[in-house]
């Protein structure tokens, strides 16, 4: 199963599950997108109405359930693409499969022009285009059969 991270305001990401699953013929994990381009702020919001601080509200009953879910598929999954833009939790969510020895891709939405970042190198490929991500995930699974 491939694991899709990425933003919850990102529209392109059902689009791009859809072609990542046309293209490697797996399983996609993209549900997270369900909760809504603007669940953060909610969640935020309501626990700060609460009065809670964020580290707090990181040990209350929400925020652990949502990351329960999240990790329970970062487990199972068996390879994971990064999509940009993308945010804090999107990085530390692929330094969590890399960190499980599985390949993570990075999906940029452009080249970059300003500036670059060498700790992307860590990913098993940074790649410019859907198909290169899907060619990249075929060329892992053939050495690893």
């Amino acid at each position: 199963m491939i694991y899709l991270i990425g933003s919850l305001r990102n529209p392109e990401i059902p689009n791009i599950a859809n072609r990542l699953r046309e293209g490697t013929g797996e399983e996609v994990f993209a549900s997270w997108f369900a909760a809504g381009e603007i669940a953060d702020d909610r969640w935020q919001a309501y626990e700060k109405s609460r009065g809670l601080t964020y580290q707090q509200a990181l040990k209350d009953y929400a925020a652990q359930n949502a990351l329960s879910f999240d990790k329970a598929h970062l487990n199972r999954c068996t390879a994971a693409v990064l999509v940009y833009p993308a945010g804090k939790s999107g990085h530390t969510e692929l330094g969590y499969v890399l960190g499980q020895e599985k390949p993570a891709f990075v999906l940029l939405d452009q080249e970059p022009t300003d500036r670059w970042d060498v700790m992307l190198g860590l990913a098993t490929d940074v790649c410019l285009s859907i198909e290169e991500v899907i060619e990249a995930l075929h060329r892992v699974r053939s050495i690893k059969r």
